[in-house]
């Protein structure tokens, strides 16, 4: 039965629903669209602190944080899931280097450009990524930033 195959791809807590769906008649694209919507990363782009046990040892590639606070609540790493870095050069920036130098650039970064990303869980389960954006922000603000990309749903988490 499909629905029985689509029960079991909705993540656990939220199976009484999923029951409740089935038993009141809602058809296989209702839950389908349902399992969808659990399983889409919320986009969240927001800015965060970020907190460190010692000072990191370069200031533009951190590594990352033990905990980050994000609109007042603090989040504390239990675990870092997954690392990846984009060092790309975008708009002007992209333009300003010889082919072969860009190419390098793109490999290892260069001075205020990228972006350092961490898929990571915190204490309550929820699993974000969070990047730093080496980008100087103006001249009071030269060390980049980090964000608050997405949450990421648990079943997602391994992935990329």
């Amino acid at each position: 039965m499909r629905i029985a195959q689509t029960r079991m791809q909705v993540n656990a807590k939220f199976q009484k629903t999923v029951d409740a769906c089935a038993a009141t008649g809602y058809n296989e694209i209702v839950l389908r669209e349902f399992e969808m919507d659990v399983n889409t990363p919320r986009f969240i782009d927001e800015p965060i602190e970020a907190h460190f046990d010692q000072p990191p040892m370069l200031e533009k590639k951190p590594g990352c944080p033990v905990a980050f606070t994000w609109r007042g609540e603090t989040y504390r790493i239990v675990e870092m899931l997954r690392e990846w870095h984009d060092y790309a050069r975008r708009g002007r920036m992209a333009r300003n280097m010889q082919p072969q130098h860009a190419a390098a650039a793109s490999g290892r970064g260069s001075w205020g450009v990228g972006r350092d990303y961490f898929r990571v869980r915190v204490e309550s389960g929820q699993v974000f990524d969070i990047y730093y954006d080496r980008a100087p922000k103006g001249s009071e603000a030269r060390k980049g930033a980090w964000f608050l990309y997405r949450e990421v749903s648990a079943g997602d988490a391994a992935g990329g």
